[in-house]
């Protein structure tokens, strides 16, 4: 288990070693053809941020080298925004005030439709952490209602116990995505005071119960402004690294969310600039070349309309982060605010102009054996 791993290492040590890498160290991990973890220690510290444009070059290339000139679209969905935790980033948190909603099947059908028509292929189901609400049976029922209308599902919910996932799996579940919101043991627990997901070995040891069930892709990522970014993303490659070299079959990828506005939550602890989530999103691709890495509405269209060339395989847009959001209550409470508005078509559009082609589907079941 990957909780092994982890307590091998600690945050302070792991700190100082990022800001004490130097230009050297730098050089050399731009200039190997493999890189290990030390190198993607110098690639994201600060003596890396002279070396921006060499990263970029170097990360355009290699993406283009693996996935080609293209860009997967998708879309997420949110089922519920009820909730057991308390979460102090999070608008759907247990102590927030808000009218809690769960889409019905019928509710679900007509935003399948609405979202159809926009032209995506492969969704992502997101949820608030609410077992008995949202459990593994509404999961089953949604998923039986979904499959029929789309080459690909992800899911963005409460851990679940590997059984739980193995018995997802033929109702057409492909990929999960679960963060660790952060790595860092102590603060972790300030930001998650109740519920289960206060429970940080538990959350730490999801991916590999995903893992031994089979899921085909596993998403990874911590909430960027919780605690020192640098140090965050070492944990979480580090966790990407062990999960990479266990479960070799599965597919993984990266997000990077920032923590944006939400109603009754609180400020950013750390402010990471553009040029930095840059410098990340190229150090994760110069360091693992086969890493899906994935880019939401929640950054600006100007960053998204350059970013994507640079290491980015997968886009949303159009999206919506409200239960209902596309068509049913579009007056919900959001999970957090958009900043690039733009419509799937704007979207696609501007990422063909670029040269790009876009890619709305890239999987079926059928292909599940």
């Amino acid at each position: 288990m990957f909780t092994k791993v982890f307590e091998s290492y600690h945050w302070e040590a792991i700190k100082q070693s990022i800001y004490a890498k130097t230009a050297s160290d730098v050089e050399r991990a731009l200039y190997k053809s493999e890189r290990n973890l030390e190198d993607f220690k110098a690639l994201i510290s600060p003596a890396a941020e002279p070396y921006l444009e060499q990263m970029a070059k170097l990360s355009r290339e290699l993406t283009q080298k693996r996935f080609g000139k293209t860009v997967q679209m998708y879309a997420p969905m949110y089922l519920s925004n009820e909730c057991q935790n308390i979460c102090t980033y999070c608008g759907f948190s247990l102590d927030n005030p808000m009218r809690r909603t769960t889409l019905s099947p019928s509710q679900i059908l007509q935003e399948i439709l609405s979202i159809k028509s926009l032209g995506y292929d492969h969704i992502l189901l997101v949820t608030g952490e609410a077992n008995k609400t949202v459990g593994v049976e509404y999961f089953k029922n949604a998923l039986e209602i979904i499959r029929p209308h789309f080459a690909n599902i992800s899911i963005e919910v409460q851990p679940l116990d590997q059984q739980d996932y193995e018995e997802l799996i033929p109702y057409g579940l492909h990929s999960v995505l679960v963060y660790q919101e952060t790595y860092h043991k102590e603060d972790y627990k300030k930001h998650h005071p109740k519920g289960k997901k206060s429970n940080f070995n538990y959350r730490l040891e999801t991916p590999d119960r995903l893992g031994k069930a089979g899921v085909k892709k596993i998403g990874l990522g911590v909430l960027i402004g919780l605690e020192d970014w640098r140090t965050d993303s070492f944990f979480n490659a580090l966790h990407l690294d062990y999960l990479e070299r266990t479960y070799w079959q599965t597919k993984y990828s990266v997000s990077f969310p920032r923590l944006r506005p939400a109603e009754g939550i609180l400020e950013p602890k750390v402010i990471m600039n553009d040029r930095e989530l840059v410098q990340l999103i190229c150090a994760y691709r110069i360091f693992d070349e086969e890493v899906e890495l994935s880019m939401s509405t929640r950054e600006s269209e100007k960053f998204r309309n350059n970013i994507f060339k640079l290491g980015i395989t997968s886009i949303s847009a159009g999206s919506k982060t409200n239960p209902g959001g596309y068509d049913v209550e579009q007056d919900s409470l959001e999970q957090f605010e958009t900043c690039d508005e733009r419509t799937p078509t704007e979207v696609a559009e501007m990422i063909r102009s670029a040269g790009y082609e876009v890619v709305w589907k890239d999987w079926d079941s059928c292909y599940d054996v």
